[in-house]
């Protein structure tokens, strides 16, 4: 481990003391750190002195970048790494984490098992947007790692959503959106809508109508070599696409496609992390009092 990089967006003071320590417990095992440029104007801001260099952009010249937040911090994180192929870790000072699971008081367990390889590479299907439209609003980062999104902007009417499997039609959803999930984003905006859960390792994605006025519409899950492509039709000169949290905008009747990427992200499990675990510690399974 010999170069890693930081990556937060907001300073709590639990943060801060996070931070710090992290820093340390690194240097001690003669690493260089770099923090993301912006992360790095606001710890010097809260007046903590910082040595380390800056970055604004990764190449495969690190070994390992710490997210410091929650789960949306890694979800910005990854926009940094793309298909660069640098596995990622999140320490966890936000609320929920069902991807950043490490918890700030693992700090010295983590830097010692990080340094000693002593962890597991867990790979995470991305979804790609392509739109047929002269420019392609969601580039250069056209990728998620839990969702992409299409909903209504700036209108309470519904929305008209053609979809196509491989060029197949499926059915035109009347809805306020739709969303199409990775197994990792199936534990997320899909789930609040009424999705299934997915093991991380299955090979499919989710379409999930968000509040579809055709009763019978109901999430779906497919193989994730399938091609999607979607048509929005709606009131509104424009509607939303989301990819994760970036959000793009596309003029009416742009046709979006959908598919899996050729390229994977890299999630970090310590020892004693699991998919399970997880979904028992952030679902409160288990915790009926039968139990």
């Amino acid at each position: 481990m010999k170069k890693v990089a930081i990556y937060g967006r907001y300073l709590h003071d639990d943060t801060i003391n996070t931070c710090k320590e992290l820093i340390t417990l690194l240097e001690l095992k003669n690493s260089e750190v770099l923090v993301e440029s912006n992360f790095h104007n606001l710890l010097k801001q809260n007046n903590i002195a910082l040595k380390q260099q800056s970055f604004d952009q990764l190449d495969n010249s690190y070994d390992i970048l710490i997210s410091i937040g929650g789960d949306g911090t890694i979800l910005r994180a990854v926009a940094y790494i793309g298909n660069v192929g640098i596995p990622v870790i999140g320490i966890n000072t936000g609320r929920l984490g069902f991807l950043a699971t490490l918890h700030k008081d693992q700090l010295v367990e983590a830097v010692e098992a990080l340094s000693n390889g002593s962890y597991t590479l867990s790979k995470r299907t991305l979804i790609t947007l392509v739109s047929d439209h002269e420019e392609n609003h969601a580039a250069p980062h056209n990728f998620a790692l839990n969702e992409v999104t299409v909903s209504r902007m700036n209108t309470t009417s519904m929305m008209q959503i053609e979809t196509k499997l491989n060029n197949e039609l499926l059915t035109v959803y009347w809805a306020d959106g739709l969303i199409v999930s990775t197994p990792t984003g199936s534990t997320g905006y899909s789930l609040s809508c009424g999705g299934p859960v997915i093991s991380r390792d299955t090979d499919a994605f989710v379409i999930t109508p968000i509040a579809p006025h055709n009763l019978n519409a109901r999430p779906l899950v497919i193989p994730d070599h399938t091609e999607i492509i979607i048509k929005v039709s709606g009131r509104e000169e424009e509607f939303l696409t989301s990819l994760d949290n970036r959000i793009a905008s596309f003029p009416n009747e742009t046709v979006l496609t959908l598919k899996k990427a050729d390229f994977t992200i890299d999630l970090i499990e310590l020892k004693g992390q699991s998919f399970i675990k997880t979904l028992r510690e952030k679902l409160l399974w288990g915790e009926d009092k039968r139990n």
